[in-house]
């Protein structure tokens, strides 16, 4: 098993502290191990989303839309 140094702000550092005293965890080596794993999973870039990392979910609804204004096709006149 690697060992690894991080230094944690106090806040982060606190919140494993509550997670242990209420019994999530049995020690904060488990809590540290578990969260750790969860934040990785959570990054995963290896499932298919459908999506390409960093793309932004608003962006692509946004050029999904088509736009009538837009639409040159001639065979697509409006008659009155």
């Amino acid at each position: 098993m690697s060992e690894i140094r991080i230094d944690l702000p106090d806040r982060i550092d606190s919140e494993i502290d509550r997670f242990v005293n209420q019994g999530e965890f049995i020690n904060r080596d488990e809590a540290i191990e578990e969260l750790l794993t969860l934040g990785l999973t959570a990054f995963d870039v290896d499932e298919d989303t459908g999506r390409e990392p960093g793309e932004d979910l608003f962006t692509q609804a946004t050029d999904d839309q088509h736009d009538p204004a837009a639409d040159t096709d001639p065979e697509d006149e409006y008659t009155l």
